[in-house]
């Protein structure tokens, strides 16, 4: 016999924009996102006996997200995703569980006549932060904030030897190659019990993020890397020593490859070895690490 054993349903692709504007001094701040709202509850009869009585419209949820973006701040956004979440939880009493997904995108505000403009703003890249916030009936908040998309390249001080070979391995080992990864960083923070709980921690938000960057990107240029493996856990280490409202760091790096190209057949070219300046850099197939460190 059928029986409906997990169900969920929201809007995903919620653009919201939102600018504060400072009477005072004229200068004006904007935050774009894209949310995601998933929610769980006393919902099977919807898909068993298309019963839309217990349903939350998705476009109510969409509704929703720009009236509390409207009513409340929305950065940091683990705030934002926090209030919103345990708005669906506590509204509908039949809706236990609220996943809020956030997407915040890059405006950073242009120096124009060697000052900072007061309204104009520039994307300088694909790097977002992210967050998810959970909102469960009975247990609390849950929430992980996350650096996704943020590029990186270095061109020396890599290498990856003494690894398994036999009949099936073809790569050789090398002691100086070039390592490039787009980080996907995660943390995720102890439960908060409430809303305002979360709002006592607000200075705590932009601190991490801002930590989790900076050790990211410097564990990446200075460590001797003898693997993607082992850089990234001691980027968690550090992030989990510089957090300690954090429980559980996670990495994901697709190891994205530049490989030599074999000159020697123009004139005995050389651009192997030592002698490598020109690469082919490569789509894919690439490597995929992943791990999460945990106290």
């Amino acid at each position: 016999m059928a029986k409906l054993s997990v169900a969920q349903y929201g809007k995903d692709n919620i653009r919201v924009y939102k600018v504060h504007r400072n009477q005072e001094t004229g200068l004006q701040d904007v935050v774009e996102m894209t949310v995601c709202v998933l929610l769980q509850g006393d919902i099977e009869t919807s898909y068993t006996e298309a019963d839309n009585s217990v349903v939350v419209a998705t476009d109510t949820m969409k509704q929703t997200t720009y009236i509390m973006a409207k009513q409340h701040p929305v950065t940091p956004p683990e705030l934002f995703g926090s209030i919103l979440a345990s708005h669906f939880v506590e509204t509908y009493k039949h809706i236990h569980s609220a996943q809020v997904k956030i997407i915040t995108h890059r405006w950073t505000r242009m120096t124009v006549d060697g000052k900072p403009h007061p309204h104009s703003f520039m994307r300088d890249g694909a790097e977002t932060r992210n967050v998810e916030a959970v909102a469960t009936e009975g247990k609390g908040i849950d929430v992980r904030s996350a650096i996704a998309g943020l590029l990186v390249l270095k061109s020396t001080g890599s290498a990856f030897h003494g690894f398994i070979r036999n009949e099936y391995a073809a790569l050789q080992e090398v002691d100086d190659r070039i390592l490039s990864t787009e980080v996907d960083c995660g943390w995720k923070w102890d439960t908060f019990g409430s809303v305002k709980d979360v709002e006592a921690a607000i200075p705590k938000f932009d601190e991490a993020w801002n930590s989790a960057r900076e050790i990211t990107m410097t564990t990446f240029a200075k460590d001797e890397s003898a693997s993607v493996q082992n850089t990234m856990y001691k980027m968690c280490e550090q992030i989990l020593a510089a957090v300690p409202m954090v429980n559980a760091v996670d990495y994901s790096l697709p190891n994205k490859h530049y490989f030599e190209i074999d000159l020697s057949w123009h004139k005995g070219l050389k651009n192997t070895g030592k002698d490598a300046e020109v690469y082919e850099p490569q789509s894919n197939p690439n490597g995929l690490i992943q791990c999460t460190v945990a106290r």
